[in-house]
């Protein structure tokens, strides 16, 4: 029995996570819908149906004049007045119902207008007391700390680095990561980015933010804290008997105490001993339970090398100069090829994907770099330049993302792999499975079916596809490379060209016990800030900013995508929110009165815009009557009101092939 009720806790958490969701996704509708509701009566108008939900009704009963249903499609909700039908606009033209005083139409202007504004108004008014709870109480979010710097992105070529923390963006003050992400998602322009460095030093400069994606990036992540979220899967680290557990606190790695995630990845990275000892202050045993102690654990990792194939890939050009970098301070640019270090050949002397650590093992060191360039005229000319790389360990920043450049931190410069084989190695890998110099097509990597469940990962794609000739990412390379060591339980395929048709081969990667990985196989919770207010005052002040913030955002975000400055894949419909609800949900009900209050602007801002159909559409017809002292002509009213239904079932039908197709509702 008590092996069973443990296997069954979590599918209980689960049942009570999604009732909680669906009861807050249902109070917001309830409490737009009760604001008109409210209204009407208040201003002696037959309410004929109260429902939550579209379309047939499900349940109902009648209480005195009014129905009060639960209908089959639950995007919504209405309140069905008398002379006032979205269904039948004809209603509201009509003298027989207008004769009517308990009618909608019959009533004066302003009524109406109350009526109509009555369900944005409880929206602001209940997003507003939900923040008030939420501030009053505390919770966590990211402070507007940078965990890292994607390489080649905005903020990288800039000089922003893994722990310098940004205080102001165009003047004004943040505090948040989400605050960060919102300021970057909706600009139109330049961003002004002023704070601190990680060693105290300020900064102010401006970037331009990445517009080439769904939304405009500079290229960020948040700060990591030092407590291990999860194991990845497939890993040693995983180990459930001898591995890091979920819950542990990483104090050392070696003999080195790490303080800040920061310390502790380049830590890892500057690893040059085999096996990597981590340490780490133990607060849970290997079922999850708490211990009444915490315990001190050293775990060995013993196989932590990069796999390799035994090819060289080609150098591509270099993308990204990094602002007062040594490579900047050297001369070197964009465009430039990478062809000699101190002398050796690059491409047949040294493999380009360890210049990383080839460049840190000289740095304070003066060395020689010989690089190729094209100048104005034409041609390609040889330059030699002097330079003196910093003391940061190489591959640092990981290329995680397709299309990534390969960064080397040491010098500060991000280069792309080109997708062609120089060479390969005498007895490796692709030899044996007969791989010859030439272009790559693609790389897959594919589940064994022989493996246990506890060394596969935990990707749901049976088989990760690769392309190097990607019409829409080009230069995958290095990313390629590194998925290779994301993921060292699966079959690897590479598909060359021989005689101008595509082969398929399988390669078994060996691991090179001189190359040690700069990862150990974790993932780490997010540092977090408690927001609280102190008094009943501050939690109002710090509500009433919050709700105007993000009607603000709101507002931005459609500019933004009427403009094309977001793209509208970044839409998410009623699936998405239902799952977005889920994952709050999980966090506890003080994270999920943040996203009921967030939804609840949402609700309120989108509702009145000005489209038929929608509060705002009406709004819109009554300020014309307010005007011209008129009711809008039938045809134009009945007309307008379709247009709406059209523009709005588009709209769902896009919202829905987004949540189904493009990020699934079901995607990990």
């Amino acid at each position: 029995m008590e092996i069973l009720a443990v296997e069954l806790m979590p599918l209980a958490i689960k049942a009570s996570n999604v009732a909680l969701a669906a009861l807050g996704l249902g109070l917001v509708i309830f409490l737009h819908e009760l604001g008109h509701f409210a209204v009407a009566k208040w201003c002696d108008v037959n309410v004929e149906r109260f429902s939550i939900g579209f379309g047939p009704v499900l349940f109902s009963r009648k209480w005195g004049e009014t129905e009060y249903a639960l209908s089959l499609i639950p995007f919504g909700g209405y309140v069905k007045m008398l002379g006032q039908d979205d269904a039948d606009p004809s209603q509201l033209t009509s003298e027989e119902i207008a004769a009517d005083p308990r009618s909608y139409v019959a009533k004066t202007v302003l009524q109406r207008m109350a009526i109509i504004s009555a369900g944005v108004t409880m929206n602001v008014l209940t997003a507003f007391l939900f923040f008030i709870v939420v501030f009053k109480a505390g919770f966590p979010t990211s402070p507007s700390l940078i965990g890292d710097a994607r390489p080649g992105m905005p903020a990288w070529e800039a000089g922003i680095a893994a722990g310098d923390f940004i205080e102001k963006i165009n003047g004004s003050p943040i505090s948040t990561f989400v605050d960060l992400q919102m300021s970057v998602a909706l600009s139109s322009g330049p961003l002004r980015l002023e704070g601190k460095h990680a060693n105290g030093e300020q900064f102010d400069i401006t970037v331009e933010p990445d517009a080439t994606r769904s939304h405009p990036q500079i290229g960020v992540t948040p700060m990591e804290s030092l407590t291990v979220y999860e194991p990845v899967p497939g890993r040693f680290a995983a180990d459930p008997e001898h591995g890091i557990r979920k819950g542990d606190q990483i104090t050392k790695v070696g003999d080195q105490e790490v303080k800040t995630a920061v310390e502790f990845h380049r830590a890892v990275a500057a690893n040059t001993k085999n096996p990597l000892v981590i340490t780490v202050e133990r607060h849970f045993d290997n079922k999850g339970i708490k211990l009444a102690q915490p315990t001190t654990e050293t775990i060995t990792l013993t196989d932590n090398f990069f796999r390799t194939l035994g090819i060289t890939l080609d150098t591509g050009p270099i993308v990204a100069v990094q602002h007062g970098s040594p490579a900047e301070k050297a001369g070197l640019q964009k465009g430039d090829k990478l062809a000699a270090l101190d002398g050796l050949n690059i491409g047949t002397e040294i493999d380009p994907l360890k210049l990383p650590v080839e460049f840190a093992k000289r740095a304070d060191t003066e060395i020689e770099v010989i690089v190729t360039r094209q100048p104005v005229g034409g041609g390609r000319e040889s330059v030699t330049l002097k330079l003196v790389p910093d003391d940061a360990p190489g591959w640092l920043d990981q290329p995680e993302q397709p299309g990534e450049p390969l960064s080397i931190p040491s010098i500060g410069v991000a280069f792309h792999m080109l997708p062609v084989v120089l060479a390969v190695a005498p007895n490796s890998p692709a030899e044996k499975a007969g791989i010859k110099p030439g272009p790559l097509k693609q790389m897959m990597l594919t589940k064994r079916a022989d493996l246990p469940a506890s060394s596969q990962d935990e990707v749901k794609d049976s088989t990760i596809t690769i392309k190097f000739d990607d019409s829409d990412v080009k230069n995958n390379s290095a990313w390629a490379f590194w998925m290779l060591q994301r993921f060292p339980n699966r079959k690897v395929t590479l598909t060359v060209t021989e005689d101008s048709t595509p082969v398929n081969v399988d390669v078994d990667p060996e691991p090179d016990p001189n190359w040690l990985l700069p990862i150990v196989g974790i993932r780490l919770e997010s540092k977090r800030l408690m927001q609280r207010a102190d008094t009943i005052g501050e939690a109002c002040a710090m509500s009433i900013k919050h709700t105007r913030t993000s009607a603000l955002n709101i507002y931005l975000t459609l500019r933004s995508l009427v403009t094309g400055r977001v793209s509208y894949k970044e839409l998410h419909g009623p699936l998405g929110i239902a799952k977005t609800a889920y994952q709050f949900a999980q966090e506890g009900w003080i994270a999920m009165l943040l996203f009921l209050g967030f939804l609840s602007v949402n609700l309120a801002v989108l509702n009145f815009l000005p489209i038929p159909v929608l509060d705002g559409g009406h709004m819109v017809f009554l300020l014309w009557e307010a005007c011209t002292r008129r009711k809008p002509n039938e045809k134009v009213l009945i007309g307008a009101t379709y247009v709406g239904f059209a523009f709005l079932l588009c709209l769902m039908a896009l919202v829905l092939y987004l949540d189904l197709f493009i990020h699934p509702f079901a995607k990990k």
